[in-house]
C-alpha cells in the first residue's frame, strides 16, 4: 500500500493530476489504521507470550518498521500535495527526473520488506548501499532547481516546489534504509543505525 501510494504520487506529479493527488490524500487514513493494528498486535504477542531472543527481537523489529512505513505514506501524501501547489502554475521550461529517484526509493523499499520476509541480512545490507545513490539524486535536482530559479526567477515558487519533493523522496529513502537496520538488527542481535549514519555524515563531508 505504501509503496502504491509513493508511486502514484510522483505519477501526479509528472501528469499535473490534482484528481489522483486528492485519492492518495484521501487513502493515507487507511495507512494510518493498518499501522495502529500491526501495533496493537505486537502489543498483545509482548503480553501475553513474552517472547525472548530472536522472537523479541522480531516483535521490536516490526514495531520499528511499521512506523517507517506510516512515515512514508505521510511522505506520499506530501508529494501528493506538491501537485495541487504545483497545478496553479504553467509547465516550468526546466524538467526534474523525479522518476527515477523515485524507482530507487521505491526499490530500496521493496529490498527491505523482502530481506524482512526472507530473512536476508544481505539484502539489507543492499539497502543501506542504495541510500548513497539517492541522495546524490537529491543534490543533483536541488542544483538544478537553483540554477532554473537563477534564470527564471519569477518562477522561484513553483522551483521550489521541486526542491520539497525531491526531498520526501530522499526521506523515503532513509526511512527504507532504516527498515533495513531494524532487520539486521532482528537477524544478528546488531544495532547498525550509527555505524550507517556515520557513513553517510561522512560521505556527505566529502562533497
Amino acid at each position: 500500500m505504501v509503496e502504491e501510494s509513493v508511486q502514484k504520487a510522483v505519477k501526479a506529479i509528472e501528469t499535473r493530476d490534482t484528481n489522483l493527488a486528492k485519492v492518495i490524500v484521501e487513502f493515507d487514513q487507511e495507512i494510518d489504521k493498518r499501522e495502529v493494528d500491526v501495533e496493537e498486535d505486537c502489543l498483545k504477542i509482548l503480553a501475553l507470550h513474552q517472547p525472548v531472543a530472536i522472537d523479541l527481537r522480531f516483535i521490536v523489529a516490526i514495531l520499528k518498521i511499521n512506523s517507517d512505513l506510516e512515515r512514508i505514506g505521510d511522505l506520499a501524501v506530501n508529494i501528493a500535495k506538491r501537485a495541487f501547489n504545483i497545478a496553479n502554475f504553467e509547465k516550468p521550461d526546466y524538467s526534474f527526473d523525479f522518476s527515477t529517484m523515485a524507482q530507487k526509493s521505491i526499490l530500496m523499499l521493496k529490498k527491505a520488506l523482502d530481506s524482512l520476509v526472507n530473512m536476508d541480512a544481505d539484502l539489507a545490507r543492499e539497502v543501506g548501499a542504495a541510500d548513497d545513490e539517492v541522495d546524490t539524486m537529491k543534490r543533483q535536482i536541488v542544483f538544478q532547481v537553483k540554477d532554473a530559479i537563477g534564470k527564471q526567477p519569477s518562477q522561484t515558487e513553483q522551483y521550489l516546489q521541486y526542491m520539497s519533493i525531491a526531498r520526501h523522496l530522499e526521506r523515503v529513502a532513509d526511512h527504507a534504509a532504516n527498515i533495513a537496520e531494524d532487520v539486521l538488527y532482528m537477524i544478528e542481535g546488531e544495532i547498525v543505525r550509527h555505524k550507517w549514519a556515520e557513513k553517510k555524515k561522512f560521505d556527505l563531508h566529502q562533497d
